[in-house]
């Protein structure tokens, strides 16, 4: 990965954890469980309370067609990590009902929620709900959720170039399919700052309020696209905009200009949720419902 903090800086722990995994598996954890177990209070419990509830709680969507989503928004936001691990998720979830590399193999209520979340990932300005108008409004709302979720996590990925490692692909999905995206609690005890019932708020206020390295100011800048100094302003903008066009010459710019890899992580992950809480609110609003923004 671009840092060396996500693969080196895990608290004891979590470094244990990821030997005795690796070990047994003999398989290298993959970059995302080891982003996740990095500084959990920052990013990696609530994105993962968020995520367990969204792909594999209660909904109108199977486990297969909540991949099936996962992996459209992949390949919206050319996150080549999450295309390929979602489409295997896929295949397994879905029990072979849904083959990822045939759109018409999924049901029309799904394609139609696939258009939508399109539409909320790309141009979230001009979500409208014309296109949903039949479906039930609680599971648009569970679409928009995965989405939320993956429109996160793709960026990550880009920004911080995760790639999939030999046997990754196969012991992973399958451990993820396994546990339901949920992660043994000794390992998030540091991260356990709840302070809405909403998963979603709780993930806002983890990443842009609660104290860190950088200002919260910063961070807020750099997840509603307001002004920044140099090189933050082009590096959070493309994080948000077009994340699979960060390279290491990005991050190396940024540490040229005296940023720790504790501020890059920080600010990437701010640019990441604010991009993906946009198009979140943006189909919300299309809705009826009122958001923060």
């Amino acid at each position: 990965m671009r840092l060396s903090i996500l693969d080196h800086g895990h608290r004891r722990r979590a470094k244990l954890f990821l030997t005795l995994t690796s070990a047994l598996s003999r398989v290298d954890s993959p970059d995302i469980v080891k982003m996740l177990l990095y500084r959990p209070e920052f990013l990696g419990h609530p994105l993962l309370e968020l995520t367990a509830d969204s792909m594999r709680g209660p909904s109108y969507w199977t486990a297969g067609e909540r991949e099936y989503l996962a992996m459209c928004t992949a390949q919206l936001l050319q996150c080549p990590f999450c295309i390929d691990t979602h489409a295997e998720l896929t295949r397994i979830a879905g029990h072979g009902d849904i083959d990822p590399d045939d759109p018409a193999s999924v049901r029309p209520d799904l394609r139609t929620a696939r258009a939508f979340l399109a539409t909320v990932t790309c141009t979230p300005d001009r979500a409208d709900s014309a296109g949903v108008a039949g479906m039930p409004e609680h599971a648009v709302l569970e679409a928009l959720h995965v989405n939320l979720v993956f429109n996160i996590i793709n960026r990550l990925g880009n920004a911080f170039g995760f790639t999939l490692r030999e046997g990754q692909l196969h012991s992973g999905t399958r451990a993820l399919h396994r546990f339901g995206y949920r992660f043994p609690r000794f390992l998030l005890a540091d991260g356990e700052t709840t302070r809405h019932d909403d998963a979603a708020e709780n993930l806002r206020h983890a990443v842009l309020d609660a104290p860190a390295t950088t200002d919260p100011a910063l961070r807020t800048a750099a997840a509603a696209g307001g002004p920044l100094p140099e090189p933050w302003q082009s590096y959070a903008t493309t994080v948000r905009d077009a994340s699979y066009k960060v390279t290491d010459t990005d991050i190396n710019r940024l540490t040229a200009a005296g940023h720790t890899e504790e501020e890059i992580f920080e600010v990437t992950v701010a640019a990441a949720v604010g991009a993906a809480v946009h198009g979140f609110d943006a189909g919300r609003r299309a809705l009826g419902h009122k958001t923060a923004g």
